[in-house]
């Protein structure tokens, strides 16, 4: 396993292991080198239905939000952006997004070894048998047939059906999506970690050793990777004048 010790290492590993390859590449930060790929809603112990927790967000989120989502998935978002555990795990078009998300923890005292995820989205989703052979590299949308077997309301009428998990891209319609360039993997009721499908060639696992975040995260912020550029929000603001008082 490769280890990332600065900006500069994760470059040279990126050029050598994406060498040749000309499909899409996606990457996802964890602050744990020995977490799995599985999502928020996957990992709880015998957890309400995802149907019931979207009952209880609907409820109290209502008269919060301006624009009420009108899709499933666009309520799944929702959720996904403020805290609440769906089958959904965020990934990005961007390396340094992912870096950054990796090693933000350290200032919080976060100590283990992280890790970042490279993904290769069309390669994951020949699994699920989700390949268009008149277009190399096919990614489905939330709005493609592809993805209704997804959606919160079938799995609640199919729960005998165990589906693999698939990349997908979706509408950016808010600004921190849009700043993440964030992309996305669903699960359906196959609970499997997305770096044991098949060979597993389809993910490379990069080592951050905790004595490297200092830096990698001093390099970042140098490239205007910082807590704003990720979280354009007035909280960013607030958390950012606090911690320099």
């Amino acid at each position: 396993m490769r280890e990332i010790t600065s900006v500069q290492s994760l470059l040279e590993a990126l050029d050598e292991d994406n060498d040749g390859y000309t499909g899409a590449v996606w990457y996802r930060g964890q602050a744990n080198i020995d977490w799995a790929l599985l999502p928020g809603y996957v990992r709880l112990v015998n957890p309400p239905s995802e149907a019931t927790l979207l009952k209880r967000f609907k409820q109290s989120a209502a008269m919060l939000i301006e624009r009420h989502p009108g899709e499933s998935f666009d309520w799944l978002f929702l959720m996904q952006h403020y805290g609440v555990p769906t089958r959904l795990l965020d990934w990005s078009e961007s390396p340094l997004v992912g870096l950054y998300f990796a090693v933000e923890g350290y200032a919080a005292g976060q100590e283990a070894d992280a890790a970042l995820w490279l993904l290769r989205p069309s390669e994951l989703n020949k699994h699920a048998h989700i390949n268009n052979k008149d277009e190399e590299g096919y990614i489905p949308s939330f709005d493609d047939s592809e993805l209704e077997a997804y959606s919160v309301h079938s799995l609640a009428q199919n729960k005998r059906v165990q589906l693999l998990p698939v990349a997908t891209i979706a509408t950016r319609n808010n600004a921190r999506i849009q700043a993440q360039l964030g992309v996305f993997t669903i699960h359906h009721h196959e609970n499997i970690p997305i770096e044991e499908i098949g060979n597993s060639s389809h993910v490379i696992k990069y080592k951050i050793p905790n004595h490297a975040k200092p830096t990698i995260l001093k390099q970042l912020r140098i490239l205007g990777f910082g807590r704003f550029q990720m979280f354009p929000e007035l909280a960013s603001v607030g958390q950012i004048i606090k911690e320099g008082v």
